[in-house]
């Protein structure tokens, strides 16, 4: 009996060691969670840049559209494989 007793008091000493000092320890899982919410946290500010990026470009393909419309309309701009042709009304005699 008392050699089943050593015996079980030895495994749990080595049970308690990997516990707490061994590989997968718990102040590991603990580091390790830590690093988790760290990197959740920085995933998290890169959404929202992403998404403020995403929005500027959208801004940037409309304004550049805008750009043309307006270089076109009011100043007379084409592209170099365009041709332009411009109708002139004759004033009307009356």
């Amino acid at each position: 009996m008392r050699i089943i007793l050593l015996v079980l008091t030895f495994l749990l000493c080595v049970m308690q060691y990997r516990l707490w000092l061994g590989d997968n320890s718990l102040s590991e899982v603990s580091r390790l969670q830590q690093q988790i919410l760290r990197q959740q946290e920085g995933n998290a500010e890169l959404v929202e840049r992403n998404a403020l990026l995403r929005s500027e470009i959208d801004d940037l393909r409309v304004g550049l559209d805008a750009v043309e419309e307006r270089a076109r309309h009011e100043l007379g701009m084409v592209r170099p494989d365009e041709q332009f042709y411009r109708v002139i009304r004759r004033p009307s005699q009356s």
